[in-house]
């Protein structure tokens, strides 16, 4: 049988299920699982080269943030929205970002701006060599970088447990229509804050959630 290896370094300062948790966390967000996809334990123990107690901490982890749900067979499996699920999360992302990015434009600088820029940079030269899967994880890393300054850090885990929970199925549709959304509102948000305009900020916030949404749901 073949061996498996750790697919990350092992810190000796982060506990195993910390570093199991953080690395699967960011794989549902990012969407790189898909829906429905099973996680077992003993896969994933192998996966990270460690045993069955610190992954079984980390799916359980996952499964009360929601990323995961648990099957009767012990099981794991990657949550697939319907459409109103996927609208009502994206409802309450177009409540609680604009009102995170407000909290962060007082403590916007000009190092955060060119960094937003580069980002933005980034996800439009590689959707443009179709690699619409990688919207998602540039989208949210532009997000978080900005929500970051608002210093709201309850705020902000809600958000991410929105994230986290529609990351599988954001994936599944993005490459279903092979097309990722309009990224032009990025520049209108990056603009706002260079501007100091609330207002548009919160508008622009608003309308990159919602604008995705509709384009995934037609």
């Amino acid at each position: 049988m073949k061996e498996h290896k750790p697919i990350i370094a092992k810190d000796p300062s982060v506990p195993a299920h910390e570093r199991i948790y953080r690395q699967l966390r960011n794989d549902v967000m990012y969407g790189d699982i898909k829906p429905d996809e099973n996680l077992t334990l003993r896969g994933v123990a192998a996966k990270f080269g460690a045993s069955m107690t610190p992954a079984r901490e980390a799916l359980r982890k996952l499964s009360a943030e929601g990323a995961l749900r648990s099957t009767y067979s012990g099981r794991y499996v990657a949550n697939s929205l319907t459409p109103e699920r996927v609208e009502e999360l994206a409802t309450l992302r177009s409540l609680l970002e604009p009102e995170l990015a407000s909290r962060a434009l007082p403590r916007v600088h000009n190092a955060l701006i060119e960094r937003l820029t580069a980002i933005n940079t980034n996800i439009e030269q590689r959707v443009s060599r179709g690699e619409t899967h990688f919207y998602i994880r540039g989208n949210l890393e532009f997000h978080r970088a900005l929500y970051l300054r608002a210093q709201s850090p309850a705020m902000l885990a809600l958000v991410e447990t929105i994230w986290l929970q529609l990351g599988p199925t954001l994936r599944k549709l993005y490459e279903t229509q092979n097309r990722a959304p309009n990224i032009d509102m990025h520049r209108r948000i990056i603009g706002a804050l260079k501007a100091g305009d609330e207002p548009g900020l919160r508008l622009s916030i608003r309308s990159d959630v919602t604008g995705a949404l509709r384009m995934i749901l037609s």
